[in-house]
């Protein structure tokens, strides 16, 4: 998504709980300096509307804004995004492409869920921080520019380093100052102040001669929800319960459309349940642990080894260990789709296969 030609809108930045109006004064607070941010937060907390707000309250409000979604992108085409590429550098690149960097010269790049950008890209990236130049793909002549980089994430940067997934020198480039979103459930009082929002946004587009209220009983459920989905979920349940009411006052709410009248539709089979229980329970929190195949009494024995051990293992079994944490990472990444995962882990699809027969998985 490039808004370079115009503001992203911030209407639904909306709030006066305390949470939300100290994030808003640390927004404030860094917008004038100008160095790199990073905004983390939970999915749906609306970290882009921060990262907008953050650029117009710059020096650099008048200059672009861009931003770009790094999980929406392969590997391969992150970076022709971020940099640009010249004519004739690759089969299809018919003329020559300005990248988001070119584009966001003098203004400000936002980097959603930066977490998934390649390592190779990661050095790059990390060179435009330090000196502002870096070359088109296919190019040899450097292009120089004057960016300001604001990162987004929904998970653990400094974990992810430790994981050997992030340059520990680029989250340090970008880190100047981190802000935490808020979730939306320690934002009390917000959640039917955006209700409200919300509602009277999708009456107005439906047509309703007047915005339909929500019954105590409603609102009371409204409040106790925890969100996981935070404001982006909010927004879909309260314009769903407009659009479904048939008359002035709101009753139910109804926090999820997948409820079928006609009893449950059969899962994925169990051979799929199992290996995508195996894979998510192999990326939990700082006790998780990763499988390496080696030579035992058993053949088909798998070891299992803590992360903190990691260091401590003889370097073939040590790289066996990640590779094998790595393919599991990204078939769960991508629901299971090798082709995607070998893209997001920038490989080719064969050079994946053969990865995934080696580790028996």
């Amino acid at each position: 998504m490039d808004n370079s030609n115009g503001p992203v809108s911030m209407s639904e930045a909306l709030g006066q709980s305390e949470a939300f109006l100290s994030f808003q004064e640390q927004i404030s607070r860094i917008a004038p300096i100008d160095r790199p941010v990073l905004i983390l937060g939970e999915r749906g907390t609306g970290k882009e509307l921060a990262s907008a707000r953050l650029h117009f309250l710059s020096r650099r409000w008048q200059k672009p804004f861009v931003t770009l979604n790094c999980a929406a992108l392969t590997a391969t085409l992150i970076e022709s995004e971020l940099f640009g590429y010249e004519k004739g550098a690759f089969t299809g690149a018919g003329t020559r492409r300005i990248g988001r960097f070119e584009q966001a010269d003098g203004g400000t790049l936002f980097l959603d869920e930066i977490g998934n950008i390649p390592m190779e890209v990661q050095e790059k990236i990390l060179r435009v921080v330090e000196y502002g130049r870096f070359e088109r793909v296919g190019a040899v002549n450097p292009v120089h520019t004057d960016v300001r980089i604001v990162g987004a994430a929904n998970v653990d940067l400094t974990q992810m380093v430790r994981l050997g997934l992030f340059k520990q020198d680029l989250l340090d480039r970008l880190s100047f100052e981190v802000i935490y979103v808020p979730p939306l459930r320690v934002r009390k009082g917000d959640v039917m102040l955006l209700t409200n929002h919300f509602a009277g946004r999708m009456a107005f587009e439906l047509g309703f001669d007047q915005v339909p209220e929500f019954g105590k009983n409603a609102a009371l459920d409204l409040e106790s929800y925890a969100w996981p989905g935070n404001v982006r979920e909010l927004k879909n349940v309260v314009e769903r319960a407009v659009y479904r009411t048939n008359g002035p006052v709101i009753t139910r709410i109804d926090f999820s459309p997948f409820a079928s009248p006609f009893g449950p539709l059969p899962g994925p089979g169990p051979s799929s349940t199992e290996q995508a229980e195996n894979r998510t329970n192999s990326l939990s929190a700082d006790t998780k642990a990763v499988q390496y195949t080696e030579k035992s009494s058993d053949p088909n024995e798998d070891a299992v080894l803590p992360l903190a051990e990691l260091a401590g293992l003889p370097l073939k079994k040590a790289v066996l260990a990640l590779e094998r944490f790595r393919l599991s990472q990204a078939l769960t990444a991508a629901r299971f789709n090798q082709k995607q995962a070998a893209a997001n882990l920038g490989i080719s699809y064969d050079q994946f296969r053969s990865l995934k027969k080696k580790h028996g998985m």
